[in-house]
């Protein structure tokens, strides 16, 4: 990847990385987990839950990455464009975008009619 100077140029390299739907659904659940216990340290004004948060949410990404896609989590290379990232891939899995998106950029072939 040449070094991107912004998040949309960086975009297209992120979802790649994420081209299984494997990881794409590690993440999903490693995030959804995280939102999870960050609602949780809120409710029951515990912090410990902020503690936990990170570690499922990058726990089932990195098994994703290391396990399945078997390359580098993006989020080494520019960390926060990844987090915005992985916002953005969430919200499009959550509203069934995300197969729309990977067709878009070339990484998934469309449904045969």
């Amino acid at each position: 990847m040449q070094d991107p100077s912004s998040f949309d140029e960086f975009w297209p390299y992120y979802v790649g990385q994420h081209a299984h739907p494997t990881t794409r659904l590690l993440h999903f659940v490693g995030t959804s987990l995280a939102f999870s216990m960050i609602a949780l340290a809120i409710v029951m004004r515990n912090p410990w839950w902020l503690v936990l948060a990170p570690t499922a949410g990058y726990g089932f990404s990195w098994i994703g990455h290391y396990g399945v896609e078997r390359n580098q989590p993006a989020a080494f290379r520019r960390p926060l464009w990844s987090f915005f990232g992985d916002m953005v891939m969430w919200k499009k899995i959550a509203t069934g975008q995300m197969d729309a998106e990977l067709v878009k950029l070339g990484i998934l072939r469309p449904p045969r009619a």
